[in-house]
Parts: C-alpha cells; sequence; structure tokens
C-alpha cells in the first residue's frame, strides 16, 4: 500500500463552521431551515437522507446548492484551518515514501488554495468529484490512470458516503473520528481502521 488517498472537508480542513456560514446564508431564500454547531453534534450519526428531511432540504437542490456553498469557501478560504496535527502527518507520510492524493466533492481549486495557503507541497494530485455521491467513480478513475489494484491504495475519510464509495470499488477505508460523521453510522460499514489522531494514522501505517 503506497497511496494514500484523503477526503478534504471534516478529514484534513476543519471547515464545517465555513459550510453552516454558507448553509445558512442560503436557508431562508431557499426556504430550508439553518443550523447551529450543536445540530452539526447531535445529528452526526444521521444519514445525509436523514438530516435532509429534518432541515427541510430537498436533495434534488443539490447541484444548485454545492457549487453555492463551495463559492462561499473561496471567498472566505482564509478562515479555513487545517486540523492540528494534519501537516506533520501528510509530511511524514511523504517522507516515508507514500504517495499523497486528495479526492474531494469540494472544488479543485478551493483545495490547492488551502494546500498553498497552509504550505503543503506533499500532496501530488487533488481530484474534485462533481457528485456529492461520486468518489467511486473517481477512485475508479484514479486506479486505472495509475494502474493499481484496490489493496495498494488506502482511502482517509469522515463521512459514510466516503466508505460506501470506496465498498463500491473494494479499496480499504479508514475512518476519522473528528469529522462530520459518527460511528453508529461507520460501523455498519465495516472500515478497516479506526483512528482518533493523525498521529495514529502514522503509527498504524508504520
Amino acid at each position: 500500500m503506497k497511496h494514500i488517498l484523503f477526503d478534504f472537508d471534516g478529514t484534513l480542513a476543519d471547515s464545517a463552521h465555513l459550510h453552516m456560514q454558507a448553509w445558512n446564508a442560503l436557508a431562508d431564500r431557499y426556504k430550508f431551515k439553518p443550523v447551529t454547531i450543536e445540530d452539526l453534534h447531535s445529528t452526526r450519526n444521521l444519514t445525509i437522507q436523514q438530516r435532509a428531511k429534518l432541515y427541510n432540504f430537498p436533495m434534488h437542490k443539490l447541484p444548485v446548492i454545492l457549487p453555492k456553498i463551495y463559492q462561499h469557501f473561496k471567498e472566505n478560504i482564509g478562515e479555513v484551518k487545517l486540523f492540528e496535527g494534519i501537516k506533520e502527518m501528510l509530511d511524514a507520510l511523504s517522507s516515508q515514501g507514500y504517495i499523497v492524493g486528495i479526492v474531494s466533492s469540494n472544488a479543485k481549486e478551493n483545495i490547492e488554495i488551502l494546500l498553498k495557503q497552509e504550505q503543503i507541497d506533499s500532496v501530488s494530485q487533488v481530484l474534485s468529484s462533481s457528485k456529492i455521491f461520486g468518489k467511486d467513480a473517481v477512485i475508479k478513475k484514479f486506479m486505472k490512470q495509475h494502474n493499481l489494484v484496490p489493496n495498494q491504495i488506502l482511502y482517509v475519510g469522515d463521512e459514510v458516503r466516503d466508505i460506501i464509495a470506496c465498498n463500491k470499488v473494494a479499496v480499504p477505508f479508514m475512518w476519522v473520528s473528528w469529522g462530520l460523521d459518527g460511528y453508529e453510522l461507520i460501523e455498519k460499514e465495516k472500515p478497516k481502521y479506526v483512528i482518533h489522531s493523525p498521529e495514529e494514522l502514522i503509527d498504524i501505517l508504520s
């Protein structure tokens, strides 16, 4: 296993507050309910569909809403930081010979801006999925591009949609506990690894 692919929001980037700002700025216009930080914590074990119902959000509006959220992200990217220990973890992986990439539904431009902002040069490739549930297709394309089989890759993420995408293409998944989704959602999909800090990832791979 030499290729490590990371989710971005909630895994590398501490960006929940910015996505929440964007969501709430759009809530009145599109007639869905605003959220608070407390809501993010209390709904960790609800699926995306359950959260959408709770906040009166019609899922068919995702293609309209997501670009607006990512535009807000770009305009306010100076407010986003990596989680503590992430830069050191990425540098350590690179120094140990791992090839590090990012597969995210956030815009590639946003991710590259933040990497530059945080002086990260250990990420070799950034891939963006145009669909929130389309990461399996992007991972499959990545494997084909680099002539890899699934067990040569590890995907690291925080959401159940990440592990479902990985299970579709048989790629091992590592769940990080500091992100959006709770363990009750994740455990049903049987992640290969569960970690609670960036240092734990290094320990496991070492």
